[in-house]
């Protein structure tokens, strides 16, 4: 899964087309070679000597653009009116693609999502899931949680996204703030390994309870996995087709 970005410094908003001046450069975290990162004779694409920077938007600069300014400065005032205050609990706010996203340190996740949840100016009562995300050369944060909250109320959608060390991929669970998001963490915790803490009943959703590993991380082996269909079995993909 990958969730690489392109440089867009214009608000899609529905109030007016509003500048969004950003640091372009962004955060480089890696170089990909080829169409699907294969090596030794595995790209069967014709893109092998393809190669992409990955780039993580970097920190967008206000005006933000439309409602946008509104849902930072009601949330960031918010925050500052908490006991205890959240010391950097946003550590950076960016637009892009025409969506804003508050990046928040995991310690201080849930009591943003409550905040984001219950003030009146914000009302983003509907968490439609949670996704994760392996970034390789992300050192220090390679796995990050994408939240996706939707005001009823508002009519607006927004993202929040943390990030967590492949050494220790805790996150706090939001399943007391969206409930909902039951099921969500528990796929993300099968495929990716993030472990939610304080989730109900944090097991896999998806593959054997047996299953050795997290299949959507980067790192994971491509192949090489025999499959027992009803008593048959087929050869693993690499035994299967031999590339030139």
């Amino acid at each position: 899964m990958s969730d690489e970005r392109h440089t867009d410094n214009t608000d899609n908003t529905d109030n007016g087309q509003v500048p969004t001046p950003r640091d372009d450069s962004g955060e480089v975290i890696g170089v990909r070679k080829g169409m699907f990162g294969a090596n030794n004779g595995g790209d069967t694409s014709g893109y092998g000597g393809l190669v992409r920077t990955v780039t993580l938007p970097g920190a967008t600069s206000r005006p933000y653009g439309g409602w946008f300014d509104e849902v930072a400065d009601e949330l960031e005032g918010a925050l500052e009116e908490q006991d205890p205050l959240p010391d950097n609990a946003i550590e950076k706010t960016v637009v892009d693609r025409g969506e804003l996203t508050f990046f928040v340190a995991r310690e201080h996740l849930v009591q943003v999502a409550r905040t984001l949840r219950d003030d009146p100016a914000l009302r983003f009562e509907l968490c439609t899931g949670v996704s994760g995300v392996h970034y390789l050369g992300d050192k220090g944060r390679e796995l990050h949680a994408v939240y996706h909250l939707r005001s009823l109320t508002h009519g607006r959608l927004i993202r929040l996204e943390v990030s967590a060390p492949d050494s220790d991929p805790h996150i706090p669970s939001l399943v007391a703030v969206y409930p909902a998001n039951d099921w969500h963490e528990r796929e993300t915790y099968d495929f990716f390994g993030l472990i939610f803490d304080g989730h109900p009943a944090l097991t896999r959703i998806m593959m054997p309870d047996d299953w050795q590993g997290f299949p959507q991380r980067k790192d994971y082996p491509l192949g090489g996995i025999a499959v027992e269909y009803k008593g048959a079995q087929i050869p693993a993909p690499d035994q299967r087709r031999s590339y030139s």
